[in-house]
């Protein structure tokens, strides 16, 4: 495939192929309608007859050419393939094409400080697993950093002190930088402020701007309800402080949260799961 494209990679080379895709031609009618030089013309195809786009045959004292479609058919698969690959519905690229769309809204509606203020978000999610091993995966920092970034990205350090007046940093870089030597993706800087073990947790957050300042303040409120064995979970967000350059963060919310629960869901599905593996293993000894 590599050889494939870049022997079309060429425009002298994709005017022949263009050419003999019409018909058949003699390396001199080819030099001719490329307006190209004979010699010029041999060593462009030779180069497509290696990556297999064309083939020859000598009659007399011509040489003529074909197209080999065979080839373009496959390389029209692999690109297909791609393109489908992009364009999944639930896929990255349709989460990165709503954030951008979010991020024009925004800017343009940032136009002075405390634009954003009083902007409000509401999230809800059934979870597996009583409050007290919800509140866990709230709360500790070893679980918290399991589901607390959006999909694509990793905690790179996380601090969530779980009292009132504690201390909350949470930085994320791109998942796939493992080594750290990509620049720091987000950090957020905040302060825990009330605390109702497996009941409520409140705290407040700030993303921080390259400039070390804060972008906006968040004020989050999370509740945990009982539903049988398992929890629902509120979370509400409430928006203060919101500086202009704040614009891209704040369309992030309701796409980037939204993952980071859905994350959770599944740590929490996963957990359940293990647990009735172990009891059943037990149970059958």
């Amino acid at each position: 495939m590599d050889a494939l494209l870049t022997a079309l990679a060429d425009p002298a080379r994709w005017r022949l192929v263009s050419l003999l895709a019409e018909r058949p031609r003699p390396v001199g009618v080819l030099a001719q309608l490329a307006g190209a030089r004979q010699p010029q013309t041999t060593k462009h195809l030779q180069t497509l007859e290696r990556a297999g786009v064309v083939t020859s045959l000598r009659t007399g004292r011509r040489r003529v050419y074909t197209l080999r479609p065979a080839s373009l058919r496959d390389l029209a698969a692999a690109l297909n393939l791609l393109a489908d690959t992009a364009t999944r519905a639930d896929g990255p690229h349709a989460a990165y094409d709503r954030y951008g769309a979010s991020v024009h809204a925004e800017r343009a509606a940032a136009e002075g400080a405390g634009w954003a203020d009083g902007r409000s978000f509401t999230f809800r999610r059934p979870l597996a697993g009583g409050p007290g091993l919800v509140w866990r995966h709230l709360t500790e920092p070893t679980l918290l950093s399991r589901w607390w970034t959006p999909d694509g990205l990793r905690v790179s350090e996380l601090v969530f002190e779980a009292w009132p007046g504690g201390r909350i940093v949470h930085e994320y870089r791109d998942a796939e930088d493992t080594d750290g030597s990509d620049v720091v993706a987000g950090r957020a800087e905040g302060t825990v402020e009330d605390v109702r073990p497996a009941e409520r947790l409140v705290y407040r957050t700030s993303p921080v701007l390259p400039d070390g300042s804060p972008a906006f303040t968040a004020h989050v409120s999370l509740g945990l309800h009982p539903a049988g064995t398992d929890t629902d979970l509120d979370v509400h967000w409430r928006i203060a402080d919101s500086t202009v350059a704040s614009a891209d963060f704040i369309a992030g919310i309701e796409t980037g949260f939204g993952q980071s629960l859905d994350k959770l869901v599944a740590a929490l599905t996963a957990t359940a799961h293990d647990t009735a593996t172990a009891t059943e293993a037990r149970s059958a000894t």
